[in-house]
């Protein structure tokens, strides 16, 4: 049944329709807008898009050749020894950027589990993102955590962790964010955002000082067409205040203005947020819901991130995990996530010609837990960061050209299609 484009459907009533009628008659009815339509749950269309996004056949979706690299693995090796599964410690949070001719990576580097007490943040450096150097610190040691610590690889106020937070290019000068904070829980009340400044001369990093306190960025600041930078902040007690993003950085490293996102703890539990910019200078942003819907929710902000719509929740499906979007530079935007809500596998790259609504869904890599990805381009090619089982930090070059080659089914993409 097709509406007259006056009629506003409600989000619960369009989603409704999408299960009913499919998602290509839901993308004829009612398209996003951050101005005239910013409750609209549309973000996955296409003819292969069945009736219920979360019964991809994930598994079976079009392929895109790549090449791979593995950066760094604590379960295979650790100051030359071997350690069985789990207990070689933890590499996360997987961020690069590509500067001064090189490819830079960075991570947190932990004993144990993720995020316990003694955790740093070590960085590797390539030519051609594919050969990597061997790691190195790029963080000192948190206060009273050094390994001889008895809270050492463990989960107490008492002791403090690093957590990487990705490369800003900031004025000609490379910079490496991290938070501190105590490690007992999600997140401590000391907790502050940090820079640390690539020094040349000395090929070692510098403390750059106090970034923001009580927060936690998730990706590092984009320049906005104000001229400001913008990043999303999480508090110490996110998980009852909500999402906010800061709006600064211009000034000096510490100059910000944080902006709330109201609605991110009650209508969905956000978190780890990703933004993009629209063609028309209005911002989109998405959330990972640890409510468990199943699905990313989306908000957008048209007066530069001062205020944003209700988060809605979108017919993208998403396994509850981080996820890494961007603009390319002919206009496009992709998305790197894992988008089979069943669990972290396989890592999946989406495409949209406006960033609003993705018409294609490749299979990158699978067949075992996979997360935490950060996506950039470079020359012709996207480059993908990805945690393998939280130990290992491996990489993905992706040519564009290959990527434009791939053709969607022209029939639902279901695990019950032959």
């Amino acid at each position: 049944m097709q509406l007259p484009p006056i009629v506003r459907l409600s989000a619960t009533l369009l989603l409704s329709l999408t299960a009913t009628c499919g998602s290509s008659q839901a993308s004829a009815v009612e398209r996003p807008d951050p101005v005239k339509n910013p409750e609209s749950p549309l973000m996955l269309a296409g003819d292969w898009v069945p009736a219920d996004p979360s019964k991809i056949d994930f598994a079976h979706l079009p392929r895109v050749p790549s090449k791979h690299a593995v950066v760094s693995d604590v379960a295979r090796k650790r100051d030359g020894e071997k350690f069985p599964k789990r207990s070689g410690g933890v590499n996360q949070h997987n961020y690069l950027t590509h500067f001064d001719g090189r490819f830079w990576a960075m991570w947190s580097d932990g004993p144990g589990i993720e995020d316990r007490v003694g955790q740093r943040v070590k960085y590797a450096v390539s030519q051609d993102g594919l050969t990597w150097s061997e790691p190195k610190f790029l963080s000192p040691i948190p206060p009273n955590s050094a390994p001889d610590s008895k809270h050492y690889n463990t989960r107490t106020d008492q002791g403090f962790r690093y957590i990487a937070r990705g490369f800003w290019q900031r004025d000609g000068e490379l910079l490496a964010l991290a938070s501190l904070d105590e490690a007992a829980g999600f997140f401590g009340k000391s907790l502050e955002l940090r820079a640390f400044r690539f020094n040349k001369a000395t090929d070692a990093w510098d403390d750059a000082g106090l970034v923001y306190k009580d927060a936690i960025n998730n990706f590092p600041p984009l320049k906005l067409r104000t001229g400001n930078w913008m990043m999303s902040r999480r508090r110490h007690d996110y998980k009852t205040a909500g999402v906010e993003f800061l709006v600064g950085g211009v000034k000096s490293l510490d100059q910000w203005e944080s902006y709330p996102v109201f609605g991110t703890s009650s209508e969905l539990k956000a978190e780890e947020p990703d933004w993009w910019i629209l063609p028309d200078g209005n911002l989109s942003a998405l959330f990972r819901d640890n409510a468990r819907s199943g699905y990313l929710y989306r908000s957008f902000s048209t007066d530069d991130g001062r205020t944003w719509s209700k988060p809605v929740r979108t017919n993208f499906p998403d396994a509850t995990s981080k996820l890494s979007g961007l603009r390319l530079s002919d206009g496009r935007y992709v998305l790197v996530s894992n988008s089979n809500p069943k669990k972290r596998d396989p890592l999946t790259l989406a495409v949209s010609r406006d960033g609003l609504v993705f018409d294609m869904l490749v299979y990158l890599v699978g067949d075992r837990h996979i997360d935490y990805p950060h996506v950039i381009e470079h020359d012709g090619s996207l480059f993908i960061a990805f945690a393998g089982g939280k130990q290992s930090v491996e990489v993905l070059q992706v040519s564009l050209a290959d990527l434009d080659q791939v053709t969607m089914p022209s029939k639902p993409n279901t695990s019950a299609s032959p």
